[in-house]
């Protein structure tokens, strides 16, 4: 590991001279690319820079250790530091390979979460529109712009389904753990004996697809405009405002109608389109690595249960991590930072795992 530390020290290096070359600074573009690799770098090398520094005063504490003429209180005072440098030094080691680990190529993109009423009839669409309401709130927390696409709302006032667009920094990084379906167990209002339901919800996070991810062949696609309905449909019905694409090769078909221009609920469709082939795509690239390596868990698939809302006794469980917590009242209300922090923990010791194996993994510890 030393050896790919030192190369990526030596490269933010080049990287950060270049920066003041001027043919770089006339290329708009390149200087883009480089500007980027060098803040991907930058997190490592600084971190590796930490450990060096830490090094250098573990020498000198056990330098004084080991001097039989030290002066009694130095040398008490270097026994303290020599401890507490020494756990430092294996808790940057820890911080460093986690962020060696490969880089999932999506991180920085944004999101769609599809959200979507399972098994629970009225009941399911009222916890989706709470769980839509949740995933709001804790993108307003994390500063992200959340927009909802797309909605068809059931007779009561839930939702059946809900998209929302999610834009920020590093959104899909924290929220591609969410897939899955999420379960509740509480009291409907619809119940008047008082018993306690079981319903589900399926949530689906893809990685916003760019026009450069996933091209998008016109003689794949079958367009059609048709009337909207629900609220203010009336009005829009005269103009075939709402847009339906059918991708022909894989059959998908996403229909929007939100917005009251043609054009816009076009663009919104063949957004959603890209992201839902891209997912296609990523997840049977999963599977197949999932075939080689029979030991990779975790992988998202939309039929894992992942989480329960136990209303009766405010807890949430996470069934991944076999944790909770109890303050399902604030969950619901957008705080999910320490549920989503642990879970990428988990990920991360799942994948320090499958990379070094637990005996290479101790002794990598000399870096």
């Amino acid at each position: 590991m030393l050896d790919e530390l030192n190369g990526l020290e030596d490269k933010f290096r080049r990287l950060t001279l270049s920066l003041s070359d001027p043919a770089l600074l006339a290329d708009p573009k390149k200087l883009k690319d480089v500007s980027k690799e060098r803040a991907e770098l930058e997190p490592v090398v600084r971190k590796y820079e930490d450990l060096k520094r830490v090094r250098k005063s573990l020498a000198e504490s056990r330098d004084i250790v080991a001097d039989p003429q030290a002066d009694p209180d130095l040398h008490k005072l270097a026994q303290a530091e020599l401890e507490e440098l020494t756990l430092r030094e294996v808790r940057i080691g820890e911080e460093l390979r986690v962020l060696l680990l490969p880089k999932d190529p999506l991180d920085e993109k944004d999101v769609l979460l599809e959200i979507r009423a399972g098994a629970g009839g009225d009941e399911a669409s009222l916890f989706a529109q709470d769980l839509v309401r949740m995933s709001s709130r804790f993108a307003e927390s994390k500063g992200w712009k959340f927009e909802i696409v797309e909605t068809s709302q059931s007779p009561i006032g839930g939702f059946k389904e809900a998209i929302a667009l999610i834009k920020g920094k590093r959104v899909y990084s924290v929220l591609k753990y969410e897939s899955g379906v999420h379960r509740v167990q509480r009291v409907p209002k619809t119940e008047s004996s008082g018993r306690i339901h079981t319903s589900t919800v399926t949530v689906a996070v893809l990685a916003e697809a760019d026009e450069i991810d996933v091209k998008l062949d016109p003689n794949d696609l079958r367009i059609d405009a048709f009337g909207a309905s629900g609220p203010g449909g009336q009005s829009v019905n005269r103009n075939y405002t709402a847009i339906r694409v059918t991708h022909k090769p894989s059959g998908l078909v996403v229909s929007c109608q939100d917005e009251k221009s043609q054009h816009r609920n076009k663009e919104k469709a063949l957004k959603i389109l890209r992201s839902r082939l891209l997912d296609i795509a990523q997840r049977k690239q999963h599977e197949e690595i999932a075939e080689s390596r029979k030991s990779q868990v975790g992988t998202g698939e939309r039929s894992e249960k992942i989480r329960t809302y136990n209303f009766a006794q405010s807890r949430v469980t996470d069934h991944r991590l076999n944790r909770s917590w109890h303050n399902l009242e604030t969950v619901l209300d957008g705080d999910l930072e320490d549920i989503t922090k642990s879970i990428v923990l988990f990920r991360q010791a799942q994948l320090l795992g499958q990379k070094t194996g637990a005996a290479s993994r101790s002794r990598e510890l000399d870096i």
